[in-house]
């Protein structure tokens, strides 16, 4: 699972940086170094104690003011790329360093009212070279694998503008966490200050002063219907700590605006390899007289889980920016997820019946219910062209109201019709 996201976050950086067809020479490079200092929020009670955070980022990416593909236009010139970044979380023994990639995107705040408000949204993987461990490190349950998903919102602010350089700074939230593929997983939240600079044309190729040939496109609307399959991976708990595959299969209706806002809703049926076993496994919760008992009657059906979803989607081209709010109508073995994991710490396999178990109480009935999904696509065919015909390949970090459940890898395919176009 870990070298397919990989390998997947590396397929979409390139389809990112490099979105633009037919108009290279008009292509505005930009090399962004920046500078962040801030704190590491603690992940658990006794987190190890630490110095500020420092994070030094290099950015490549294009900016597509004259872009003529239509995602271009109605999102207003966007700059894409991706960021190579270097961290010292101020602790090098219990803490360490990490290096992360990230692909991106960069809007103006508020349209082209405010140019000099920048909003940042990226999405991509970081390594850590220390973890938790049960024996000598583990009073950092943040991060207990080398590999984590890593998430990025920021809003930089552009202070001094030169012809070659423009000069910002800005605040930044940075998440990573492993996407419940093994735990403790509570996952690294950080606050940053960052202070950087936005050099234009490090290529120094010809001036793009009087180029001409930006388009002004129609509006346009046109229905689609889709499908996918992904396989996914999580774990139950610290007592099966081994990961697992989750199976998903799901179709989706809806329409896409401007050949670049998405917006359908759809159903989504997923099987969870870990609940099976559990129930198959005549495991604590599940044995005679116990409250899960009857779970033991269907099996396969009670390891499953059924919903509803609103799906958005930004298409940029062969690249989608995926977001999914779901409700799940049917998942009863998270019941037992909970149980385990939500009352006193550290379960056995083998619980014993003094043992203090997760309430099921408010917040558990909106975890139960509220899903969420947010994760990048590939499309083999670009959206610009509206094809009747597409296929994509994905990667995604699924969530239960915001608590990850598991790492997913995608494969689907995408049906258009009924384009409509007017002025």
């Amino acid at each position: 699972m870990k070298k397919h996201l990989s390998l997947l976050f590396g397929i979409i950086s390139m389809g990112i940086i490099a979105q633009v067809e037919n108009y290279n020479a008009a292509t505005e490079y930009v090399f962004t170094p920046e500078f962040m200092l801030g704190i590491s929020a603690e992940a658990n009670d006794f987190f190890p104690d630490r110095d500020l955070q420092k994070q030094v980022v290099l950015g490549f990416g294009r900016k597509h003011d004259y872009n003529p593909q239509e995602w271009a236009y109605w999102l207003q010139a966007p700059k894409t790329g991706f960021n190579l970044g270097f961290t010292d979380l101020g602790n090098s023994d219990e803490l360490g360093y990490s290096v992360s990639f990230m692909p991106y995107i960069e809007f103006d705040a508020f349209g082209r009212r405010q140019k000099d408000l920048k909003v940042f949204v990226g999405i991509g993987g970081s390594y850590y070279n220390v973890k938790y461990d049960e024996e000598e490190n583990f009073f950092n349950q943040a991060v207990s694998t080398d590999l984590t998903w890593s998430f990025r919102a920021s809003m930089h602010y552009v202070f001094l503008k030169t012809k070659s350089v423009d000069y910002r700074f800005g605040v930044v939230y940075f998440h990573s966490s492993n996407g419940h593929t093994r735990l403790p997983n509570q996952g690294l939240n950080s606050f940053l200050g960052s202070i950087s600079a936005d050099i234009k044309n490090p290529l120094n190729k010809p001036s793009l002063e009087g180029f001409t040939t930006k388009l002004a496109h129609k509006k346009s609307v046109y229905e689609y219907w889709s499908g996918r399959f992904g396989s996914g991976r999580n774990v139950l708990a610290l007592s099966f700590n081994d990961k697992k595959s989750v199976f998903t299969v799901a179709g989706e209706y809806g329409k896409v605006w401007n050949k670049t806002y998405k917006f359908g809703v759809g159903f989504y049926y997923r099987y969870y390899d870990h609940y099976y076993d559990y129930i198959q496994g005549n495991e604590t919760l599940v044995k005679d007289g116990k409250e899960f008992e009857s779970f033991k009657e269907h099996p396969f059906l009670n390891a499953s889980a059924f919903g509803l979803s609103a799906n958005f989607e930004f298409l940029l081209n062969h690249i989608g920016i995926d977001l999914q709010l779901g409700a799940n109508l049917f998942k009863p073995a998270y019941k037992i997820d909970w149980r385990i994991n939500e009352g006193w710490d550290n379960a056995p396999r083998d619980i014993p019946d003094n043992w203090v178990y997760g309430e099921f109480n408010t917040k558990f009935k909106l975890k139960h219910i509220i899903s969420s999904r947010m994760g990048l696509k590939y499309y083999l065919f670009g959206t610009n062209s509206a094809p009747k015909n597409n296929f994509f390949i994905s990667a995604h970090i699924n969530s239960n109201l915001g608590q990850a459940d598991f790492s997913e890898v995608s494969f689907g395919y995408v049906r258009s019709f009924n384009l409509k176009e007017r002025n």
